[in-house]
């Protein structure tokens, strides 16, 4: 028997893939430093590749997944574009990433805790994004 904790562990981390997809998405086209930029364009591509493994797992499980809360979305929409309104530079990009990274690997590990009876593979897909949350954000510093 499939235990609840496992698609909902494995809905969240999908939603939190995404939020970051599109969080970089948001962000790319003001970034002007050529290092900055590879670095969210290759974090990008790992979220993307996960994404991919979260599919398919969920979709054995006959499940869509789950997309980031319309609150959550718009939130961070309306926080980036007000701070690049005014400083469009790369230390302010720099910044967003890095609350949103610390967000997400907040988040992770509340929902890591709350789902313990997931199975190990979606704990694994789980301590991977947080992971890739907490490079991201290390690789932020040298930009703030």
């Amino acid at each position: 028997m499939i235990e609840p904790d496992t698609i909902r562990l494995l809905r969240e981390c999908d939603a939190g893939v995404s939020m970051g997809v599109e969080s970089i998405d948001e962000v790319l086209p003001y970034v002007q430093n050529t290092e900055l930029k590879d670095a969210l364009s290759q974090c990008k591509d790992k979220h993307e590749e996960l994404k991919a493994k979260l599919q398919n797992l969920l979709g054995r499980y006959h499940d869509d997944g789950k997309e980031p809360t319309l609150i959550a979305k718009g939130m961070s929409w309306m926080k980036t574009k007000v701070k690049l309104t005014f400083d469009t530079s790369d230390a302010t990009i720099a910044e967003l990433m890095t609350d949103g990274c610390n967000m997400g690997v907040k988040t992770l590990n509340q929902y890591l805790n709350q789902y313990k009876a997931a199975d190990e593979q979606s704990k694994d897909i789980a301590k991977k994004l947080i992971k890739l949350e907490e490079d991201l954000e290390k690789d932020m510093q040298k930009f703030l």
